[in-house]
């Protein structure tokens, strides 16, 4: 079963082959994957790394944490499941109407 892993602090330099290219050095990555910003088309110093097993990812996040990569020390952990938007929201039922009587206009 292939790990997702959680790789911040990327230089803006660092591009998908050369985190790749690291991460290889410890085992078979099944994809690499920075993100960027859709308005600027830029790197927003973080990404994704999926390896080929568990022990591949947890062998990665020992060595390669705090390792530089471009100039800059990466920090490399587990990615957490993405969360639903829905669940992120929370509505606590009090909410800005507006409305009201706001007396004769006329």
């Amino acid at each position: 079963m292939a790990t997702k892993l959680f790789v911040r602090s990327l230089s803006y330099n660092s591009t998908e082959a050369s985190l790749e290219e690291l991460f290889a050095t410890i085992g078979k990555v099944v994809s690499a994957k920075i993100i960027m910003d859709r308005d600027t088309n830029r790197s927003k110093g973080f990404g994704f790394v999926e390896m080929s097993s568990d022990e591949e990812a947890a062998r990665a996040i020992k060595e390669l944490d705090g390792k530089e990569l471009d100039g800059r020390a990466i920090a490399v952990s587990e990615a957490r499941p993405r969360e639903d938007n829905r669940e992120r929201r929370s509505f606590s039922g009090a909410g800005g109407g507006g409305g009201g009587y706001q007396g004769n206009r006329y």
